[in-house]
């Protein structure tokens, strides 16, 4: 029979004193817990702190007239109507785009078509993804960079090759024609990391889906783009915001093959470039500033855009 509950047992209940030793044993583990975590997160609020400050004060130095030997003073919009009139900026902007709209898809597209090969099963895999994954490592160190302009240079092996076929041959990084040619195939060469990334997503793909379209009567190109690329269209949509990012920053590949430049012609003056060149070569950092807060707002506008287009073409499983 269960216990009987009386109408005393519940008074004497009710007058049972509060625990004198503080708030339940639970709740004061759960305290400790909180501040355990806190102490974990203490690292990272420090360096928020050595990211937050410099961001605030390059925004205000954005509307400073600021040269690193006297005292930042106030100008106003200064800074951004001399943007709207500088052309040399506008062509650095040029030469930006150019590089990442024709880089980014051939990049891409490289990095899909190795992977799409990688996916076969072939024998030593490791090795062929460790090969073509070394070039993203270091395609944006200066070394690499530096052996880039020897061999499109004047006496570069490219040169020694199209000789022996009778071509006239060049400075390739030396003309103003080719020279940002040159550190487009540079970026394509370096496609390893989204290649990767590609192989990892290929694997997902379930593959009933290919027996399924297999027994539809689909062709490989027709299971290609009506299977693989829907389900690995997350992955693209990935690959595509983070090598937009990538190039639109590019400086290193401007600066070493033109000497910090931006030759021949302006050819390879990347925005950021241009930016360096103002901000530590004229010490005009607050114009600098305003340059850097505008390439903050174009990133931000590609960002945005492609996630407003996303939803028309990339497809995420229920």
């Amino acid at each position: 029979m269960g216990r009987r509950v009386t109408t005393s047992t519940l008074e004497r209940t009710s007058r049972r004193p509060q625990d004198p030793q503080g708030p339940p044993a639970g709740l004061r583990r759960r305290t400790r817990q909180d501040w355990s975590g806190y102490v974990f997160l203490l690292p990272w609020f420090g360096g928020m702190l050595f990211t937050v400050i410099p961001f605030l004060w390059s925004l205000y130095l954005a509307f400073t007239d600021y040269n690193l030997l006297n005292p930042p003073e106030f100008s106003g919009l200064a800074n951004i109507e001399r943007m709207i009139a500088d052309t040399t900026l506008h062509h650095s902007l040029v030469v930006t785009f150019t590089y990442t709209f024709v880089s980014v898809p051939l990049s891409l597209a490289a990095a899909l078509a190795v992977a799409v090969l990688l996916n076969k099963g072939m024998g030593g895999l490791r090795i062929y993804r460790s090969v073509f994954y070394l070039p993203s490592l270091i395609g944006s160190s200066v070394a690499v960079v530096m052996l880039w302009r020897a061999i499109f240079g004047a006496n570069g092996i490219v040169n020694d090759i199209l000789e022996r076929f009778g071509v006239q041959t060049q400075s390739w990084i030396g003309s103003p024609d080719t020279a940002l040619g040159v550190l487009i195939s540079l970026n394509v060469w370096t496609f390893g990391a989204p290649m990767v990334i590609f192989l990892a997503a290929l694997r997902q793909v379930p593959a009933a889906y290919y027996e399924a379209a297999a027994l539809d009567g689909a062709s490989r190109w027709r299971q290609f783009r009506s299977v693989t690329m829907p389900m690995i269209s997350p992955v693209i949509f990935f690959n595509l915001v983070l090598a937009i990012i990538g190039s639109m920053q590019t400086f290193t590949q401007g600066y070493v093959v033109s000497n910090g430049t931006g030759g021949p012609s302006d050819s390879t003056l990347f925005y950021n470039l241009y930016l360096y060149q103002q901000g530590f070569g004229n010490f005009d950092m607050g114009y600098a500033s305003a340059m850097a807060w505008l390439l903050l707002v174009i990133i931000a506008a590609f960002t945005a855009i492609n996630f407003l287009a996303q939803k028309y073409w990339v497809h995420y499983e229920s």
